[in-house]
């Protein structure tokens, strides 16, 4: 009898498996396509390797550092430049991130940063979340609806709305404020206003920046976590795709098309369960990365990238990050060049594409335009001939659907708990000690 099987192959499924096996426990662990690491995976653009994703993680807890640390990387995490990203309106200005915020919610809403965004009648119907009861906004039900009660709605729309849809791909209407920014709801009746308890989170955070990266890539971690399912002997099978997910059993299809029924103590699922149909609300994400030849961005005019309101005219990026200035490491592998991430919402992505990294031709509709957002947001001329490579990944979008797994199956990742590698990672390693008993 296999004692565990996890479905799915990205970090989750990688840690997972690894952590099960160092504990003693025989696991297989399958995964549909031929790679690991799901979205935690590099490319190579114009000869520099990056992360084909995710690029930093959250520091709200230490959930990665320590795996950092555990895996050997310890002495690789960093921090982000600190100049910062931007902002740009539904009405198309663009300001610096107010500094003393979480997910947008300014922790000082007089303060000249946050006037300079939303100007200051919106900035004193913010600051009057002070003097209201406690109570009011604390059962709301998404985080859009907990911030319009306390701060108004021009807080939402101007600060709150581009950094979530930059991070989380989706509204605040949409969004549960205890998954994405847990304790808030508690630190708001601790504290008796929202602004106090945006200060207070910020304050018990880890120490430094809001985000940390590793030198060389978040991939890394995936290098690691993969080297280590080789020293416990997990038993990996790629191209094997589950095709029912239950309490002590998986159906999995291999390449040739066999069918095989493995048996476990546990089971543990990256995915939904394969017969649930799909979400007919889903989106994509694309994500196209520009190397660029342009000397003027040098001085990083708008920081370490730019948020973008959903509504904003005039360009159809929803966020872009200069790589290069965000991180140092890459500065030097960049060796003059700039690296450029645009991401997009797109329609439902194509299955056959998701996850997938293909080069881009600089002058086709997808390098043309991804150059023009790049321009606008960072107030920069880009040529066509300044472009040396091209990049383009596609999504899925995040699903508001639960993942409909069997009960007895250990939902773990993305499709159970979210974005946000922190997230993951902690609840994945919560939700193995719980099985471990320890």
């Amino acid at each position: 009898m296999t004692e565990a099987v996890v479905v799915g192959g990205g970090v989750a499924g990688l840690l997972a498996a690894r952590d099960l096996a160092k504990a003693g426990v025989h696991v297989v662990l399958v995964e549909g396509s031929g790679e690991l690491g799901g979205m935690v995976r590099r490319h190579t653009v114009a000869g520099i390797d990056l992360d084909m994703a995710a690029d930093s993680f959250a520091t709200r807890t230490d959930a990665v550092a320590a795996l950092a640390v555990e895996l050997g990387l310890g002495n690789d995490l960093v921090d982000p430049d600190p100049r910062g990203a931007w902002l740009t309106t539904r009405d198309g200005r663009t300001a610096k991130m107010p500094a003393t915020g979480l997910l947008g919610i300014p922790g000082t809403p007089m303060a000249a940063d946050v006037i300079a965004v939303v100007g200051q009648g919106a900035a004193l119907r913010a600051q009057m979340d002070s003097l209201l009861p406690s109570p009011v906004g604390a059962r709301a039900t998404s985080l859009g609806e907990l911030v319009r009660k306390r701060m108004g709605a021009k807080v939402l729309d101007d600060l709150v709305t581009p950094v979530v849809a930059g991070v989380h791909s989706t509204h605040p209407d949409d969004l549960d404020p205890d998954r994405v920014a847990p304790g808030l709801r508690a630190a708001l009746q601790r504290e008796g206003s929202l602004a106090r308890a945006v200060i207070a989170l910020r304050a018990r955070a880890t120490a430094g920046s809001a985000v940390q990266g590793i030198r060389g890539g978040i991939v890394r971690l995936v290098d690691e976590l993969v080297a280590d399912l080789e020293t416990w002997h997990v038993d990996v099978r790629l191209h094997t795709r589950a095709t029912r997910i239950e309490r002590a059993a998986v159906e999995v299809t291999g390449a040739d098309g066999t069918t095989e029924r493995l048996v476990a103590d546990h089971v543990l699922s990256t995915v939904p369960d394969p017969r649930r149909p799909a979400s007919p609300t889903r989106t994509g994400i694309e994500l196209v990365t520009l190397v660029v030849d342009q000397p003027a961005l040098d001085a990083a005019p708008r920081g370490t990238g730019v948020l973008v309101h959903p509504d904003a005219t005039g360009v159809r990026a929803k966020a872009i990050t200069h790589a290069s200035a965000k991180w140092p490491w890459l500065a030097e592998a960049a060796d003059g060049r700039h690296v450029l991430r645009l991401s997009y919402r797109t329609t439902a992505a194509d299955a056959a594409d998701v996850g997938t990294s293909l080069l881009v031709d600089p002058s086709d509709a997808t390098g043309t335009r991804a150059a023009a957002d790049a321009a606008t947001l960072l107030g920069v001329p880009i040529g066509a001939d300044q472009v040396l490579g091209a990049a383009s990944v596609r999504w899925h979008g995040p699903d508001t659907e639960p993942a409909g797994l069997d009960e007895g199956v250990v939902g773990i990742g993305e499709a159970s708990n979210g974005r946000g590698l922190a997230g993951i990672v902690g609840t994945t390693r919560s939700r193995i000690r719980d099985l471990l008993g320890s």
